[in-house]
């Protein structure tokens, strides 16, 4: 019995011994397995194929889609323009294929095409004109009638309306014959000659110095295009009907944007 016991106990350690041994084989295979069966870099199977644009879903990061398609985070991230740490955000479109410098340029492109059109500046006339005395009968003195240009009436016709805001009449309204002259009241510049306001005809308005513009509505022909510039008596266009129902000229003066009576700054005869 003792020598069966002392079998036994030496038997045991060289079980253990030979169990150590089978594990450690076990595991260096496992170990030596895994690595040859790891799958290179250069296998294209083990890629998904790559579209020209990825849209960003949640969860995703920029390191784990390029390595989706087998494809370099940071030439992703140069192409798209994302500086480290590298953010990305859901729905954000991010291009795949293609290089840097394309991008780059084609967002420069992009910029440029887009960028806000400059207003040209308009230089008006500022040459003082001879001011009119004005008449003992005319109208009191308004800060109108203090400005130095000089003005003429733009049309020979009648006189049909007269100023009267109550009515909707912002200004004169001079009757005629389809083709009658009508004459730019002072120096100034044409800033719109069209018929875009369907009230008034073919319109034209002439921007002249101290903040006035005048209006020459209902016009048959336009002479004059915007931007040119025009002085005190030239003939601009020819009175019609277009934008009413009978043949005239309503002529406006506005001071700050604000209608006036146009009888404040026209010679009386």
């Amino acid at each position: 019995m003792p020598a069966m016991s002392q079998n036994r106990i030496f038997a045991t350690p060289t079980a253990l011994l030979k169990t150590l041994v089978i594990s450690t084989a076990i595991v260096t295979t496992v170990i030596l397995s895994g690595c040859a069966s790891k799958p290179q870099i250069n296998n294209p199977t083990r890629y998904a194929t790559a579209p020209d644009y990825y849209t960003v879903r949640s969860g995703d990061t920029l390191s784990g889609i390029a390595a989706r398609y087998g494809l370099s985070y940071i030439s992703i991230a140069d192409m798209n323009d994302v500086a480290p740490p590298y953010r990305i955000y859901v729905g954000q479109s991010l291009k795949l294929k293609g290089s840097g410098n394309n991008r780059r340029t084609t967002t420069t492109q992009a910029v440029t095409q887009t960028a806000p059109i400059q207003r040209q500046a308009i230089t008006l006339p500022t040459t003082p004109a001879v001011t009119t005395t004005p008449s003992t009968n005319s109208v009191p003195v308004t800060p109108a009638q203090a400005s130095s240009l000089r003005w003429v009436k733009p049309s020979n016709g009648a006189v049909i309306e007269n100023f009267n805001l109550t009515n909707n009449v912002k200004g004169i309204r001079y009757s005629g014959n389809v083709g009658d002259p009508v004459y730019a009241a002072a120096n100034g510049q044409v800033v719109y000659a069209a018929d875009g306001l369907k009230e008034y005809g073919n319109l034209i308005l002439v921007k002249h110095i101290d903040g006035y513009i005048t209006a020459y509505a209902h016009n048959s022909k336009m002479i004059v295009k915007s931007g040119e510039n025009v002085t005190a008596g030239q003939k601009i266009a020819e009175m019609g009907s277009s934008g009413t129902s009978r043949t005239m000229l309503e002529f406006q003066v506005r001071l700050n944007g604000k209608p006036i009576n146009p009888t404040n700054v026209l010679p009386i005869n």
